[in-house]
Protein backbone atom coordinates (compact mmCIF):
# COMPACT_ATOMS: atom_id res chain seq x y z
CA UNK A 1 0.00 0.00 0.00
CA UNK A 2 1.39 4.03 -0.88
CA UNK A 3 1.49 5.87 1.50
CA UNK A 4 2.43 9.12 1.47
CA UNK A 5 5.51 10.04 4.47
CA UNK A 6 7.29 13.04 3.50
CA UNK A 7 4.61 16.45 3.74
CA UNK A 8 7.06 18.41 2.44
CA UNK A 9 7.79 16.43 -0.65
CA UNK A 10 4.05 15.41 -1.66
CA UNK A 11 5.07 14.55 -5.20
CA UNK A 12 7.53 11.61 -3.47
CA UNK A 13 4.94 8.53 -2.32
CA UNK A 14 6.99 6.02 -0.72
CA UNK A 15 6.25 2.13 -1.27
CA UNK A 16 6.81 -0.18 1.78
CA UNK A 17 8.08 -3.33 0.94
CA UNK A 18 9.10 -6.01 3.47
CA UNK A 19 12.79 -5.81 2.87
CA UNK A 20 13.04 -2.21 1.57
CA UNK A 21 11.38 1.08 0.39
CA UNK A 22 11.46 2.28 -3.03
CA UNK A 23 10.93 5.82 -3.89
CA UNK A 24 8.51 6.45 -6.78
CA UNK A 25 8.11 9.85 -8.55
CA UNK A 26 4.32 10.41 -8.53
CA UNK A 27 2.92 12.13 -11.74
CA UNK A 28 -0.29 13.27 -13.10
CA UNK A 29 -2.20 11.95 -16.34
CA UNK A 30 -2.28 15.31 -17.46
CA UNK A 31 -4.32 14.72 -21.19
CA UNK A 32 -5.34 12.25 -23.71
CA UNK A 33 -4.02 13.41 -27.14
CA UNK A 34 -6.27 11.86 -30.03
CA UNK A 35 -5.18 12.89 -33.63
CA UNK A 36 -7.79 14.18 -36.01
CA UNK A 37 -8.30 15.35 -39.51
CA UNK A 38 -11.73 16.39 -39.01
CA UNK A 39 -11.26 19.07 -36.22
CA UNK A 40 -14.66 20.82 -36.75
CA UNK A 41 -16.30 17.24 -36.22
CA UNK A 42 -14.66 16.15 -33.40
CA UNK A 43 -14.66 19.32 -31.44
CA UNK A 44 -18.24 19.21 -31.96
CA UNK A 45 -18.26 16.34 -30.82
CA UNK A 46 -16.60 16.29 -27.33
CA UNK A 47 -17.75 19.86 -27.14
CA UNK A 48 -21.47 19.90 -27.87
CA UNK A 49 -21.99 16.22 -27.69
CA UNK A 50 -20.52 15.48 -24.73
CA UNK A 51 -20.84 18.79 -23.25
CA UNK A 52 -17.02 19.66 -22.17
CA UNK A 53 -15.83 22.70 -21.69
CA UNK A 54 -13.23 23.79 -24.25
CA UNK A 55 -10.06 25.09 -22.44
CA UNK A 56 -7.93 25.81 -25.18
CA UNK A 57 -7.65 27.06 -28.85
CA UNK A 58 -4.80 26.84 -30.48
CA UNK A 59 -4.51 26.10 -34.62
CA UNK A 60 -4.47 22.50 -34.61
CA UNK A 61 -4.83 22.13 -30.81
CA UNK A 62 -8.06 22.34 -28.82
CA UNK A 63 -8.52 20.86 -25.29
CA UNK A 64 -11.31 20.13 -23.56
CA UNK A 65 -11.70 19.54 -19.64
CA UNK A 66 -12.54 16.17 -18.53
CA UNK A 67 -12.69 15.64 -15.01
CA UNK A 68 -9.29 15.08 -13.12
CA UNK A 69 -7.81 16.12 -16.95
CA UNK A 70 -8.22 17.24 -20.35
CA UNK A 71 -8.43 15.39 -23.69
CA UNK A 72 -6.81 16.96 -26.28
CA UNK A 73 -7.54 17.55 -30.32
CA UNK A 74 -4.37 17.35 -32.83
CA UNK A 75 -4.29 18.12 -36.26
CA UNK A 76 -2.71 15.00 -37.81
CA UNK A 77 -4.01 11.68 -39.26
CA UNK A 78 -6.10 9.62 -37.65
CA UNK A 79 -6.23 6.11 -37.11
CA UNK A 80 -8.13 4.48 -34.69
CA UNK A 81 -7.51 0.73 -34.15
CA UNK A 82 -3.83 1.00 -35.60
CA UNK A 83 -2.72 4.25 -34.03
CA UNK A 84 -4.01 4.52 -30.35
CA UNK A 85 -4.48 7.76 -28.22
CA UNK A 86 -0.86 9.50 -26.48
CA UNK A 87 -0.96 9.59 -23.19
CA UNK A 88 0.27 12.60 -21.82
CA UNK A 89 1.86 13.30 -18.28
CA UNK A 90 2.05 16.53 -16.89
CA UNK A 91 5.71 17.44 -15.30
CA UNK A 92 7.38 20.73 -14.72
CA UNK A 93 10.84 19.51 -15.33
CA UNK A 94 10.41 17.40 -18.75
CA UNK A 95 13.94 16.92 -19.09
CA UNK A 96 14.66 16.46 -15.62
CA UNK A 97 11.89 13.70 -15.64
CA UNK A 98 13.34 12.26 -19.18
CA UNK A 99 16.05 11.16 -17.53
CA UNK A 100 15.16 10.10 -14.78
CA UNK A 101 12.84 7.45 -16.30
CA UNK A 102 15.62 6.38 -19.18
CA UNK A 103 17.65 5.63 -16.66
CA UNK A 104 14.92 3.36 -15.55
CA UNK A 105 14.81 1.74 -19.21
CA UNK A 106 11.96 4.13 -20.64
CA UNK A 107 12.47 4.53 -23.90
CA UNK A 108 11.78 8.85 -24.96
CA UNK A 109 13.28 10.62 -27.61
CA UNK A 110 14.40 14.15 -27.50
CA UNK A 111 12.94 17.15 -25.17
CA UNK A 112 11.55 19.52 -27.65
CA UNK A 113 11.24 23.04 -26.24
CA UNK A 114 8.68 25.72 -27.48
CA UNK A 115 8.19 29.18 -26.85
CA UNK A 116 6.36 27.94 -23.23
CA UNK A 117 6.62 25.23 -22.77
CA UNK A 118 8.48 21.69 -23.57
CA UNK A 119 8.16 17.82 -24.15
CA UNK A 120 9.34 14.46 -25.13
CA UNK A 121 7.67 11.42 -26.50
CA UNK A 122 8.11 8.02 -26.07
CA UNK A 123 6.57 4.80 -25.83
CA UNK A 124 5.15 2.41 -23.49
CA UNK A 125 6.51 -1.36 -24.12
CA UNK A 126 3.84 -2.29 -26.39
CA UNK A 127 4.67 0.78 -28.66
CA UNK A 128 2.09 3.03 -27.39
CA UNK A 129 2.78 7.01 -27.42
CA UNK A 130 3.11 8.53 -24.04
CA UNK A 131 4.69 12.55 -23.62
CA UNK A 132 6.14 14.49 -21.19
CA UNK A 133 4.77 17.71 -21.29
CA UNK A 134 4.98 20.48 -19.13
CA UNK A 135 2.28 22.17 -21.00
Amino acid sequence: MARNLSPAAPSLIWTASAKRRIRRFAMKMARVILFTARMDAMSEFYGKVLGLKQVTNEKGWKEFAAGGTKIALHSGPSSPGRKGPKIAFGVKDVAGMRAKLVARGAKFGKVHEGEDFALCDGKDPDGNPVQLSSH
